[in-house]
């Protein structure tokens, strides 16, 4: 008997949606057909390099070549179920479920018998929320049975928009902790690159959530603190504010200490974490935050602000990194200051981030994948088919024997 199919679908698959199917290919493979389905493979908000093929799981790519923003809705709503039917699925995993396909997809699953989870990272104090358009957001989640959210604040969300919470599970924003070391050639911190010449470091889009204008603050007010002794600071990323921010780092006099160093792919971030001090992240929103994910995995504290999910999870202040408001620059270069000024300090930091890798990793997105299909009851659906699968190569060794 064919396995039931797992169908998850992102618009187009980054590293990190590589590293969790490959994570849930891994653990529940043996029970089910693990599909990713791929809307396109180009993006006109990420510039990821082309992922190619799973290992242990299966990807189909809808739209070689193409951005899902300029294909229309209906055209992709008919590829997705064209797959999910072709694929035979019984669970259906889908972000973005406010995007007209995602949503008329989600529907019809639900009416076809499937079961359907929602993923995603979203909090309730992301942004200003309006009653009327929470009430519409809660009948866009009318199909979803059980989801995976990034954070606590993301599941507390989920809950005020009626799901139900004993099928909420945290997981969704993970990556593959070993992918991030393997790329970057490089030994964790504490050891390896040696403290003193290690730098901060930004990875971000150049956008005004990311709140650079107040880092580069920040990073000034640290330098008087500091003196001669202050560290340069990596500014890594692009986007529309790049020519605005290369302008304030030069009416600072700040050119040679803040570094810009472009767009990085997956293997140059984890090279420059490797070579990093201490990450920054300072947003004024910011849903979860993967990149701290990737400095965990290269022993890296983190300094980050309070609108990031990522400190519900994988943060700790004081413990193994620090969290600072957003529109606190003073209080952000002084956290800098402690932890480029003391190396006994750096190490502890570092140190006490280990117990929070397994909570970074793809694994734990796989674990809650598992989570929420034991909550849908469905250990019993696969044990029948894995049982039915056994039964059926029993029969048929004992045919070919008997022949």
């Amino acid at each position: 008997m064919t396995k039931p199919a797992l169908v998850f679908s992102w618009e187009m698959f980054g590293p990190y949606h590589m590293d969790r199917l490959e994570a849930v290919g891994r653990r529940l493979g043996h029970l089910y057909d693990v599909v990713g389905l791929e809307v396109g493979s180009k993006s006109h908000t990420y510039a990821w390099d082309s992922t190619g093929e799973g290992q242990h799981f299966r990807k189909v790519t809808l739209f070689p070549g193409r951005s899902k923003a300029d294909i229309p809705s209906f055209q992709v709503y008919r590829a997705l179920l064209r797959e999910c039917r072709k694929a035979g699925a019984s669970h259906v995993f889908l972000c973005h479920y406010e995007e007209p396909d995602v949503f008329a997809l989600a529907v019809t699953m639900r009416l076809m018998g499937r079961r359907v989870v929602n993923m995603n990272a979203s909090k309730f104090d992301d942004k200003p929320r309006v009653l009327w358009r929470e009430a519409l957001k809660s009948l866009l989640y009318k199909p979803y049975q059980a989801a995976i959210g990034g954070s606590h604040r993301t599941v507390d969300y989920y809950r005020f928009l009626g799901l139900p919470k004993d099928r909420l599970f945290i997981g969704y924003d993970t990556l593959s902790l070993e992918r991030v070391r393997r790329l970057s050639g490089m030994t964790p911190a504490p050891d390896g690159v040696p403290f003193a010449e290690r730098h901060f470091t930004i990875i971000a889009r150049f956008v005004p959530k990311k709140n650079l204008f107040r880092a580069v603050e920040a990073y000034d007010l640290y330098r008087r603190l500091a003196g001669d002794a202050a560290r340069p600071l990596h500014l890594c990323g692009s986007g529309p504010l790049e020519a605005d921010l290369r302008a304030e780092v030069a009416k600072r006099g700040l050119e040679g200490h803040i570094i810009f160093r472009g767009f990085l792919q997956e293997k140059g971030i984890a090279e420059t974490l490797g070579s990093t001090l201490c990450l920054l992240l300072p947003s004024l929103e910011e849903q979860f935050g993967l990149v701290v994910n990737e400095a965990l995995a290269m022993g890296v504290p983190t300094i980050l602000s309070d609108q990031c999910g990522a400190r519900d999870v994988l943060i700790r202040s004081g413990l193994n990194g620090h969290i600072v408001e957003p529109d606190n620059p003073e209080g952000l270069a002084r956290h800098m200051l402690s932890v480029a000024s003391d190396e006994a300090e750096w190490r502890r930091l570092s140190l006490n981030g280990r117990p929070f890798q397994a909570l970074a990793d793809a694994g734990y997105f796989a674990e809650a994948v598992e989570k929420a299909l034991h909550s849908l009851g469905a250990r019993k659906d696969a044990d029948q088919g894995a049982a039915q699968s056994t039964d059926e190569s029993a029969r048929k060794g004992t045919r070919e024997s008997e022949a």
